[in-house]
C-alpha cells in the first residue's frame, strides 16, 4: 500500500484544490500549469495522476477509500472522484489506441499507393527495365551514393557568375523581423528562423549574379510592438561589393499588410489572412520587376529567379505566387506540423480535436502538403528531417521520390508523378564580427576587473558581462551557457536537474541561462512562464544560489559576447532540446571556440557529424547529460581537442558557402516564367489621339448589358457622354466613331459569339479596366443544370453597375464558372446575353480563360495553357482517379461499385470532368487529395455544379488563381476587383473569398452547392481559411435589386480604401 502513496496525496490535494473542476466526459486538453496567467493546482494534479497512473494502483486506492468510508462527506468525494480520474485514465488509453489505429491506416494507404504505383509505371517498360524499377524500390537505402554521384554533376556556382542579374524573394511571415535589435525570444514566433532569414537575405545579396533579394513579413503597426514594424521597407544591405550597384540593388525586408492592421497575432491566428497576404505580395513583384527591368532587364520586367517559403504559412504563400507568376519555388520546413502533431499524440493528454483547436494544426500541414505539391526543391538541415520528418507527409514518399528519380536521369515516363527534391544544405553563420583569441592571460584580466573591488580603474568589459556575473559567487570557473526561449521543448529543467544533482559538476563550473527576454513572469504566455516558474523552483530545491546565472534581458548584439565569456572560462555550450531542427546556435558556439555537449536528435547529429566538436547526449537521459558536461569541463585535452575541431571546420557552416550551395541547387531546378513580353505598343486609337481615361470607359460601356438583354447603342452612349462637354471632347468622339467605323468595315459573321478563333485579341479591352466585377454564382438544379435564374443575376447586376456613372465607367465585368466555354455559350445566348459582353471569361472550374477579340470572336489566352500546365499529369490522373473513385475502400474493382463516368463534353487538355453517378459513394476532396499525394500526383480536384460534377484542373490553376493572372498578365489589380458569389458554392468557394479583392454574397442565389464534399470531419477549419470579420466581405439581403448590390458595392469600396 505504499506504492499508493503518492496517489493518495495527489488526491487529497485535488480535493482541497476544487475536485469540481475535473471534466467527466472528455479528456481535456494538456495542462498549463499556468491557465491564461493563473496557477490551476487542480489541473496539475489530475494530469499527474492521469499520466502516471497505474490502474490497479488506483483501484487499490479506491478499495481503501471504501473500506474506511464513513458518513463523512470527504470520503465520499474522494470515492467518487477516483472513478473520474480513472474515466480520464481509461480516455488517455482510448487516444492512444485511436492513435496507433491511424497510423496502421496511413501505412496501408502509402503501401497501397505504391503498389498502384509500381503497376502504372511497369507497363511503358521491357522486362529488363522491370527490374531495375523493382531493384530501386526494394533496395533504396543504399542509394547514398547514386546521390552523390548525381549531385557532383551540378555546376557549382561560381564567383565569376556577375553577368546574371537575379532577383530572389524570401518569405517569412510570423514573428516580428527586422534587421538590427532583433528582440528573439520575445515570444515564441520570434526564434532562430528570424534571424535566419534576415541573415540569409543579407548573404544571398552579397553573392555574385545576385542584384536584389527581398524578404516579405507582415507590416505590424500596433502599439504592442515597436514602430519598426510598421515601416513598409528596410533595407539590409547593399549587393556584392565588386558589382555595379544599381538604384535597387541590396537586400531589403518589405512589409506586406494583411490581416488586423492594428495587432500582432501569433502564428496560428494568420492563417485566414494568407490569401491577403498573397495579393500585396503580387502587387509589390510586379511593381519591383517592371523597375528592375528598367534597370537591368532592357525594358523587360525581371521576374523573381525563384520565390523561398520559409515554415509552413510562407511556404503555402510561396505556392500561391509560384503559381501566379509561374516561378519556380523553394521551401525550408523550418520545424513541421505532422511531427508536432505525432508528437502531441503520443504524450496522450490531448485529442486531435483539442491540438487542432489550440495549434491549428491541420491547417499548417495542408499547407505544408501544399507547399510539397508546387516546391521545385526543399532545403533542410539534416538528413534526419528528411527521412523522419519529411516523410510522414503525403506529398513525398522516400522510396517513390528515388524511383521516380532513376527514371527521370533514364528518360523513361513517369506518368505525369512528381516528387519535389530535398537537398541538406547546412545553416549559414556570418563569421565576420567573430574574434576568436587564442588562450592568453587577456580573458582573467577582463574578468579580475569586474571582481577587482580594489581597483579604481577597472577595465572597461561589455555590459552583458556584469550582468551574468552579478549572479556568481565564483565567476572564474568555467560556464556552461544554454540559450533558447523558455520553451518546454527545449528542455531547460532537465539540463537543472542533471547540473544541481551532480556535485562534482556543481563544485566545478557554473551554469548560465540565457532564456530569452522577460519583464514579467505573470504577463509571459503559459508555456514559458511554466518553464521559469520551473526554473526558478529548482535553483531553490538544489540551493544553486552563486552558482547558476539567469539574467531577465540581453539584447542580439549582446549575444557574441556571451558566447566569448563563456569562451575566456574554458566552457561549454549545451543544447539539451528534446528535438532540435537547426542547431544554429552550436554553430555560433563553435565558431566563437566553444565545444559542445547537444541532443542526438536532429540537426546537432550533423553538425557534431561535421565539427567533431563535443558530445551528443539523449536529452531525456538527465545523468548522461551532467556525464558529458563534467567531461568536457574536467578533460582539458578533450577541451581543447574540441575547440581547435570546431574553428578548422567552421567554414563549412559560412555564408558564402550556404549561398553558394543554394544557388547551385535552385540553378538545376526547372527555371520557368512568365513567357509573353509587355512591351505591347500602343493600338493606333492611343497612338494618334490622348484620349483621357473616362472618355475610353465611356466608350467601353457601350459593351455593357441592358436589363432585358438588348444592347446600348453606341451612338447613343457616345452622344450622352459628350453632352454638355466642350466642343474639344466632341471633336475627339466624331474621330473615335471615325476611327470605330473604318476599322469595322468588312463583314462580320452574325454567329461570331459562338466560334472560337486561335488568334488571340492581341489588346483586350482588360487591360484598359481599373475595376472587374466578376460574377461567380454557381446556380446549378440536382442534375447540374445551370438555372435560368443565373441570367436574371447577370442582368441585376450590369443594371446595378450601370446605374452609378463614376463605378461604370472604369468598370468591367469577367464570369467565372466550372461550366465549359461550348456550354457557357449557349447558356448566354438563351438569356440573350452575347458573350463578348464581358471582358474576360473563366470556364471550366479555372483551366480555361478566354478574352472577346476585336471581330467579336472569342479567344483563348495563349499564354494560359502553358502558364498553369506545371506538374500537370493528365494520362495518371485519368488512370488513377477512375480506379480510386469506382473502387470502394477495401474492395476490389468491379462495374457495381463505379461511382463516376467521364465527362467527355466539359472536359478539356487541362480539365478531367466527371459525372457523379452515386453521391454516396464520392470521396470527399481532401481524401482524393491524400490518395494522389501518396502517388505522387498533383492537380486540384474539386466538386462542382451542385455536387453532380467532379472536376480536376492542374495543381496551381483555380478560379480564384485566374484572377491573378489577370492581374499578373495585364495589370489589373486583384484589389480592384469585386468578385460577386452566393452563400454557398462549388468546393473552391472558399478560395474565392479570401484576398485582397472586395467579396459581395448575394443572399438567396443560391440554395445548395458542393461544399459538403470538400473535407472530412477532423480536417481544418473553415475559420483558418476565411477570416470571419472582414471588412473586404459584404452580404446583400435576399431578393436584393439593382439598388441594394450598388449601394453594396458603394460600401466595399470605401472600406477597401
Amino acid at each position: 500500500m505504499a506504492a499508493n502513496e503518492w496517489i493518495n496525496g495527489y488526491l487529497e490535494a485535488i480535493l482541497d484544490s476544487g475536485a469540481s473542476a475535473i471534466e467527466e466526459n472528455k479528456a481535456g486538453p494538456g495542462v498549463n500549469v499556468r491557465d491564461r496567467g493563473h496557477f490551476n493546482p487542480t489541473k496539475y494534479f489530475v494530469e499527474e495522476v492521469v499520466t502516471g497512473v497505474d490502474e490497479s494502483d488506483l483501484h487499490r486506492t479506491w478499495i481503501k477509500v471504501v473500506a474506511t468510508r464513513n458518513s463523512r462527506e470527504r470520503s465520499s468525494r474522494l470515492e467518487n472522484m477516483c472513478w473520474r480520474i480513472w474515466h480520464l485514465a481509461r480516455k488517455k488509453k482510448q487516444l492512444e489506441w485511436e492513435d496507433l489505429q491511424r497510423l496502421a491506416n496511413r501505412r496501408w494507404e502509402r503501401e497501397q499507393g505504391r503498389k498502384d504505383v509500381t503497376e502504372d509505371m511497369s507497363e511503358d517498360l521491357s522486362e529488363g527495365e522491370k527490374g531495375e524499377v523493382s531493384a530501386e524500390a526494394v533496395s533504396l537505402d543504399s542509394p547514398r551514393k547514386k546521390f552523390q554521384r548525381n549531385s557532383s554533376n551540378l555546376e557549382v556556382w561560381s564567383d565569376s557568375n556577375t553577368e546574371k542579374k537575379l532577383y530572389i524573394i524570401l518569405i517569412s511571415l510570423h514573428g516580428l523581423v527586422r534587421g538590427e535589435n532583433m528582440e528573439l525570444g520575445r515570444d515564441s514566433d520570434t526564434g532562430g528562423q528570424i534571424k535566419y532569414v534576415v541573415e540569409l537575405a543579407r548573404a544571398l545579396a552579397k553573392m555574385p549574379g545576385v542584384y536584389r533579394v527581398d524578404l516579405f513579413t507582415r507590416q505590424v503597426s500596433s502599439p504592442e510592438v515597436d514602430w519598426s514594424y510598421g515601416e513598409p521597407t528596410e533595407m539590409l544591405s547593399t549587393g556584392a561589393d565588386d558589382a555595379d550597384l544599381g538604384e535597387s540593388s541590396g537586400a531589403y525586408i518589405v512589409r506586406i499588410p494583411f490581416g488586423p492592421r492594428d495587432k500582432y497575432l501569433r502564428k496560428e491566428l494568420l492563417w485566414p489572412y494568407i490569401q491577403e497576404f498573397v495579393d500585396g505580395a503580387l502587387a509589390h513583384i510586379l511593381n519591383m520587376s517592371k523597375a528592375l527591368g528598367e534597370q537591368i532587364g532592357g525594358g523587360q520586367p525581371v521576374w523573381p529567379y525563384v520565390i523561398h517559403g520559409h515554415y509552413a504559412d510562407a511556404g503555402d504563400s510561396a505556392a500561391l505566387l509560384s503559381g501566379a507568376l509561374n516561378v519556380p519555388m523553394v521551401l525550408t520546413g523550418h520545424s513541421l506540423g505532422r511531427n508536432k502533431l505525432e508528437q502531441l499524440l503520443k504524450q496522450g493528454r490531448q485529442s486531435k480535436e483539442d491540438i487542432n483547436s489550440t495549434y491549428r494544426i491541420m491547417r499548417r500541414i495542408e499547407a505544408e502538403e501544399l507547399s510539397l505539391d508546387a516546391a521545385e526543391l526543399v532545403i533542410t538541415s539534416t538528413k534526419q528531417e528528411i527521412e523522419e520528418q519529411w516523410g510522414l507527409y503525403d506529398g513525398f514518399d522516400v522510396k517513390l521520390e528515388k524511383v521516380l528519380r532513376a527514371r527521370g536521369r533514364r528518360g523513361v515516363n513517369c506518368h505525369g508523378r512528381f516528387m519535389p527534391r530535398m537537398a541538406v544544405i547546412p545553416p549559414g553563420m556570418d563569421f565576420s564580427n567573430v574574434v576568436v583569441q587564442e588562450d592568453s592571460a587577456e580573458g582573467e584580466g577582463d574578468l579580475m576587473a569586474l571582481t577587482n573591488s580594489e581597483g579604481s580603474s577597472p577595465k572597461a568589459v561589455p555590459a552583458i558581462w556584469s550582468e551574468v556575473m552579478r549572479f556568481l559567487t565564483n565567476p572564474h570557473k568555467p560556464m556552461i551557457l544554454a540559450l533558447s526561449r523558455p520553451d518546454p521543448k527545449k528542455n531547460i529543467t532537465t539540463l537543472l536537474k542533471a547540473f544541481g544533482e551532480c556535485r562534482p559538476l556543481r563544485e566545478l563550473a557554473n551554469l548560465t541561462l540565457i532564456m530569452g527576454n522577460r519583464d514579467d513572469i505573470d504577463e509571459m504566455s503559459g508555456g514559458n512562464a511554466s518553464v521559469l516558474i520551473t526554473v526558478l523552483k529548482l535553483i531553490d530545491k538544489y540551493d544553486l544560489y552563486g552558482l547558476v546565472a539567469f539574467p531577465k534581458h540581453h539584447k542580439q548584439s549582446d549575444v557574441p559576447e556571451i558566447y566569448r565569456l563563456a569562451g575566456k572560462t574554458k566552457g561549454v555550450f549545451i543544447n539539451p532540446a528534446f528535438i532540435e531542427p537547426f542547431g544554429l546556435t552550436l554553430i555560433e558556439a563553435a565558431a566563437h571556440g566553444l565545444p559542445m555537449v547537444a541532443t542526438k536528435n536532429g540537426g546537432p547529429v550533423d553538425i557534431h557529424r561535421a565539427l567533431n566538436n563535443g558530445l551528443l547526449v539523449d536529452p531525456h537521459d538527465q545523468q548522461s547529460i551532467a556525464d558529458a558536461l563534467l567531461k568536457l569541463v574536467s578533460e582539458k585535452n578533450l577541451w581543447n581537442e574540441c575547440r581547435r575541431n570546431g574553428l578548422r571546420n567552421i567554414h563549412l557552416f559560412s555564408w558564402p558557402e550556404h549561398c553558394r550551395t543554394y544557388l547551385t541547387r535552385v540553378a538545376a531546378c526547372r527555371m520557368r516564367h512568365p513567357q509573353w513580353k509587355t512591351d505591347t505598343p500602343a493600338d493606333e486609337l492611343a497612338a494618334d489621339e490622348s484620349l483621357n481615361d473616362s472618355l475610353k470607359d465611356v466608350l467601353d460601356m457601350s459593351l455593357r448589358l441592358s436589363i432585358d438583354g438588348e444592347r446600348t447603342s453606341l451612338n447613343e452612349t457616345l452622344d450622352a457622354a459628350a453632352a454638355g462637354n466642350n466642343s474639344e471632347v466632341q471633336d475627339q468622339v466624331k474621330r473615335v466613331m471615325s476611327k470605330m467605323k473604318r476599322s469595322e468595315s468588312g463583314a462580320r459573321d452574325s454567329d461570331s459569339d459562338k466560334k472560337l478563333t486561335d488568334t488571340p485579341s492581341k489588346y483586350p479591352m482588360l487591360r484598359k479596366r481599373r475595376k472587374l466585377i466578376v460574377i461567380a454564382l454557381d446556380c446549378y438544379d440536382d442534375k447540374g443544370v445551370p438555372e435560368k435564374k443565373m441570367i436574371q443575376f447577370i442582368q441585376e447586376i450590369s443594371k446595378a453597375i450601370r446605374s452609378d456613372q463614376q463605378i461604370a465607367r472604369h468598370s468591367g465585368f469577367a464570369l467565372s464558372t466550372a461550366m465549359p466555354m461550348p456550354e457557357l455559350i449557349e447558356f448566354l445566348k438563351s438569356g440573350n446575353i452575347k458573350v463578348n459582353d464581358f471582358d474576360a471569361l473563366i470556364c471550366s472550374s479555372g483551366s480555361e480563360l478566354y478574352y472577346p477579340g476585336e471581330d467579336g470572336k472569342l479567344c483563348p489566352d495563349p499564354d494560359y495553357a502553358s502558364h498553369i500546365d506545371y506538374r500537370w499529369g493528365l494520362d495518371g490522373l485519368k488512370k488513377t482517379i477512375w480506379k480510386l473513385m469506382n473502387t470502394p475502400e477495401g474492395g476490389k474493382f468491379g462495374q457495381s461499385s463505379n461511382a463516376i463516368e467521364e465527362d467527355v463534353k466539359s472536359s478539356n487538355s487541362h480539365c478531367l470532368s466527371y459525372l457523379i453517378k452515386d453521391l454516396s459513394k464520392a470521396k470527399r476532396v481532401d481524401d482524393m487529395r491524400q490518395k494522389l499525394r501518396m502517388r505522387g500526383l498533383r492537380c486540384h480536384l474539386m466538386y462542382c455544379r451542385n455536387s453532380t460534377r467532379m472536376q480536376v484542373i492542374p495543381l496551381l490553376a483555380s478560379r480564384s488563381q485566374a484572377l491573378r493572372y489577370l492581374f499578373v498578365r495585364w495589370r489589373l489589380n486583384v484589389a480592384n476587383m469585386y468578385v460577386i458569389l452566393g452563400e454557398t458554392g462549388d468546393t473552391d468557394y472558399e478560395e474565392m473569398i479570401s484576398g485582397t479583392h472586395k467579396t459581395l454574397i448575394m443572399k438567396g442565389t443560391v440554395m445548395k452547392g458542393s461544399e459538403e464534399l470538400l473535407r472530412p470531419t477532423g480536417s481544418c477549419l473553415r475559420d483558418d481559411i476565411v477570416p470571419r470579420d472582414s471588412p473586404l466581405v459584404a452580404y446583400t439581403k435576399e431578393g436584393s435589386k439593382a439598388e441594394d448590390i450598388i449601394n453594396t458595392v458603394r460600401h466595399l469600396s470605401a472600406a477597401g480604401v
